[in-house]
C-alpha cells in the first residue's frame, strides 16, 4: 500500500509510516479509535436518559458545561449488554461540531500500527462491525479493528432520525 499522500483511508501517517489509535474494549474484542479523534477520555459519567430515544442512546453528560451525547457502544454494535454493576469509561469525539461520548468497557493504550500491517476487513467479520469499521491491524497475537468514527456517527444519526 502507498504511504505516498500520507494519509491512509483518512488516517495521518507518520514518517516512520505508522498510525497512532487509542485502543479501547468491549469485552475480549480489541477496538481502535484514531487518536486525533479523540478528545477527552473519562471514567464512569453521570448520565441522563433520553425518553424515548433509540436504544444504543445512553442519554447525555455534562462535560465542563457542554451536553455530550452518550452513546453505549455494545449496543449499538450487537454485544451483550454489560453486567449490572460493570463500570464503564468514556471516549469523548467530535462530529460536525457537536461532541459525542462512547461509552466502552475500558481503554487500553495508546498504540501505532504499522501502515504495511493494515488490511481490509475479512469477509469473516461480523456484518455490524464490518460496517463500522475502515479495516484491521494485525497485531502481535491480536486484531485491531478500526473504528470509522464519522460512519459510525453518520449510522447512528440517520437511524435516530
Amino acid at each position: 500500500m502507498s504511504l505516498d499522500n500520507q494519509n491512509l483511508l483518512g488516517f495521518d501517517v507518520t514518517s516512520s509510516g505508522t498510525v497512532e489509535f487509542v485502543t479501547v474494549h468491549l469485552g475480549d474484542q480489541l477496538l481502535g479509535i484514531p487518536v486525533l479523534a479523540v478528545h477527552d477520555v473519562l471514567r464512569s459519567q453521570n448520565i441522563t436518559p433520553i425518553p424515548l430515544s433509540q436504544d444504543s442512546i445512553a442519554g447525555v453528560l455534562n462535560l465542563r458545561g457542554k451536553i455530550v451525547t452518550a452513546i453505549d457502544l455494545r449496543k449499538h454494535l450487537g454485544f451483550n449488554e454489560r453486567a449490572g454493576d460493570d463500570s464503564y469509561m468514556c471516549v469523548v469525539i467530535e462530529h460536525r461540531n457537536e461532541p459525542y461520548s462512547f461509552l466502552i468497557d475500558k481503554v487500553g493504550e495508546v498504540i501505532a500500527g504499522k501502515a504495511s500491517a493494515y488490511d481490509t476487513n475479512p469477509v469473516t467479520m461480523h456484518d455490524r462491525l464490518r460496517e463500522v469499521s475502515s479495516g484491521i491491524f494485525r497485531l502481535d497475537g491480536k486484531l485491531l479493528i478500526v473504528l470509522d468514527v464519522e460512519h459510525l456517527l453518520d449510522n447512528q444519526l440517520s437511524s435516530v432520525a
